[in-house]
């Protein structure tokens, strides 16, 4: 994408970025990557699916309002949705116009800024994830940085500063047409039901440009932590530095409190701490892993969402057989093992000892059988756990044992 940019670069600052965005052949990748992903209709009602069925004329709207200046965003439908420890978490819906746009927007933008973006950030960026992550994190705790304050922005995308993300946005936009875009989107109206109004922070979750944005506003505090020689690994707002002393830790926490505090950020005063993870009790979590104790762990809000999503395929009235239960199940089972394999084992046999029990009580019901948990061996010896194996069940244990063994 920079080589499609021209030569509209002096002094760091690229200009003339906007007809960029309206370029048809952007707007329609923009819009494949967007239909690839789906999603709700926002508060125009016009679905992913309308949308494609006039994309030719659609697409050729939007690029002429987005040249001339007269595309105006409109609001972002509110929704909650559950989080897996409990409570809800806000979830902005832009209409699919607003996502062709903002995704055009972002495939302009993203080459400028990663270009100096630092190793340390794994969130939201081209080919890196969790795992490049996780495997740095594992990668310092092997070299002995075992103490590590492990830092929660409290509601940190609510609470972004429009006019500070403005600001280092300008450090390398100078193009005003795609500025004053940018700051349409961060004045959004939100509307959740019968209420609406002007965000004077933030930049929605949910938005197609609200992670590049997101990264953009934490890089300086990227930048210092690598100057002053910290080991910080950062996955969007999720990130732990990680030290050879507690002394060293507690310098660089207060020096992310500094920064956050500069910024108007909050740190969570009940989730932000220092502690040695080789101590029990002193362990941290990172996406999705608890690391404690010298173990790597599976944190307990991941595994009550992995047993919520369970109950939810297999309530025992669903009325479904067997086969076509395992046929829903396999997929999750496949793509939770493969992300949470390196965790310690015994935890997958306990959890596939939830499922069988789950599929047996829908079995027990199907077969017009009381089940009694006080009776479950006479229920286990009916279906054994090998009957789940013959009809395809994947065994989360089996698997992590010969992922372990020797090749």
């Amino acid at each position: 994408m920079l080589a499609a940019l021209g030569n509209g670069v002096t002094g760091g600052k690229w200009y003339s970025l906007m007809d960029k965005v309206y370029a048809p052949r952007t707007l329609e990748a923009a819009w494949q990557r967007v239909q690839a992903n789906a999603g709700a209709h926002g508060i125009d009602r016009m679905s992913v699916e309308v949308f494609a069925a006039n994309a030719p004329r659609y697409l050729a709207e939007l690029s002429q309002a987005v040249r001339t200046g007269s595309y105006v965003p409109q609001a972002v439908r509110r929704v909650l949705i559950p989080k897996a420890g409990g409570g809800q978490r806000p979830l902005g819906i832009p209409t699919v116009k607003d996502r062709v746009v903002q995704a055009a927007l972002k495939s302009v933008l993203e080459p400028i800024f990663e270009r100096e973006f630092l190793e340390s950030s794994y969130g939201f960026r081209p080919r890196r994830g969790c795992k490049d992550a996780l495997r740095e994190v594992q990668r310092q705790l092997d070299a002995g940085r075992v103490w590590v304050v492990d830092a929660d922005l409290k509601s940190y995308f609510d609470t972004i500063s429009h006019e500070m993300l403005l600001e280092k946005l300008k450090r390398r936009i100078a193009d005003s047409k795609v500025l004053q875009l940018i700051e349409r989107y961060l004045k959004q109206d939100i509307v959740a039901q019968a209420e609406r109004w002007s965000p004077i922070t933030g930049t929605p979750q949910g938005a197609v440009l609200s992670p590049l944005l997101a990264n953009v506003f934490l890089h300086d505090l990227d930048e210092e932590m690598a100057m002053a020689g910290y080991k910080m690994v950062r996955y969007a707002d999720d990130f732990v530095v990680l030290c050879e002393s507690q002394a060293e830790a507690q310098v660089a926490l207060m020096r992310i409190s500094e920064w956050v505090q500069a910024h108007e950020l909050v740190l969570h005063p009940d989730k932000t701490h220092v502690g040695n993870c080789q101590e029990q009790g002193q362990g941290f979590d990172f996406l999705g892993y608890r690391f404690e104790a010298g173990q790597r762990l599976i944190r307990r809000k991941s595994q009550q969402a992995f047993r919520d999503k369970v109950k939810a395929l297999t309530r025992r009235s669903c009325g479904q057989s067997l086969e076509y239960l395992t046929d829903r199940l396999n997929p999750m089972l496949k793509g939770w093992f493969v992300y949470f394999k390196h965790a310690q084992s015994m935890i997958f046999g306990t959890l596939d000892a939830f499922i069988r029990r789950r599929l047996r009580s829908i079995l027990c019901k199907q077969n017009k059988l009381g089940y009694y948990y006080n009776n479950s061996k006479t229920i286990h010896q009916r279906w054994p756990n090998a009957f789940f194996a013959e009809v395809g069940l994947f065994a989360m244990y089996e698997a992590r044992l010969a992922a372990s063994r020797p090749r």
